[in-house]
């Protein structure tokens, strides 16, 4: 069973490449990377090694970031805490074309995601090793596309044209409703307000996942730059996902 639902989430992410592969995006958006394509193996490696049970919860980001899962295409994958705490560190081979601002290195990259290491360390924290946290727990994001402007900045789904955002929508809905499908997770934990909304959307006519939604831990927000880790494990509490320690 356990084989089974991991495999099932890598037919899904098959799918959901396979549909992002025929979409266009225009100006400002320069360059596009898709890290469940070039770095498919690590992403292998963590659904295999770690969706081997229905979970309680699931946590859900919103698309990668250039420090993270761009770069060893896990969800908030900061190189360290994939490599140190995940135990996962593969062969990630770079997309055909790369901006010349944001290169992808694989685990070789030097430089932190402060979102994912935060993200991480509360887990690493509450949990001691990754066994156990995902016994109940899992981490994924909504979309797994990140879109570069010319000047290297990061342009997150929610700022791309109506017409973009739509077609998108409908392959990353799809595959979100296929991973709670295999895993069944009795709550839907958004890492902020994007997710919140595309989860909400989605499951909306049903009555299970609940939908929660905690901080998001980037540091371009003023409030997660006052202890994060504390004000999103008080949310968690609330929301009954943990129990007060």
């Amino acid at each position: 069973m356990a084989n089974q639902i991991a495999e099932s989430l890598l037919v899904a992410g098959k799918e959901l490449n396979q549909g992002l592969r025929n979409l266009r995006f225009g100006e400002p958006v320069v360059c596009i990377y898709n890290p469940l394509e070039y770095a498919w193996a690590p992403y292998c490696d963590y659904v295999r090694k770690y969706a081997f049970s229905r979970k309680r919860a699931v946590f859900l980001g919103m698309n990668p970031g250039p420090f993270g899962m761009v770069q060893t295409g896990i969800p908030f994958g900061e190189v360290s805490s994939v490599r140190d705490w995940l135990g996962i560190n593969g062969v990630v081979n770079p997309p055909e074309r790369v901006h010349p601002k944001r290169p992808v290195l694989g685990f070789a990259c030097s430089r932190a995601e402060v979102s994912g290491k935060r993200l991480w360390k509360l887990f690493a924290d509450r949990f001691c090793r990754p066994e156990i946290f995902f016994r109940e727990h899992f981490v994924l994001n909504y979309c797994p596309l990140a879109f570069m402007e010319s000047s290297g900045r990061n342009r997150t789904p929610d700022k791309l044209p109506a017409s973009e955002r739509e077609r998108l929508f409908k392959f990353c809905d799809a595959h979100l409703r296929e991973v709670v499908s295999s895993l069944k997770p009795d709550r839907l934990i958004a890492i902020g307000r994007f997710a919140f909304d595309r989860a909400s959307d989605v499951f909306q006519s049903v009555s299970r996942p609940k939908i929660g939604q905690v901080l998001h831990p980037s540091p371009a927000c003023p409030s997660s730059n006052r202890n994060w880790a504390g004000t999103a494990t008080a949310q968690l509490q609330k929301l009954g996902v943990w129990e007060k320690t």
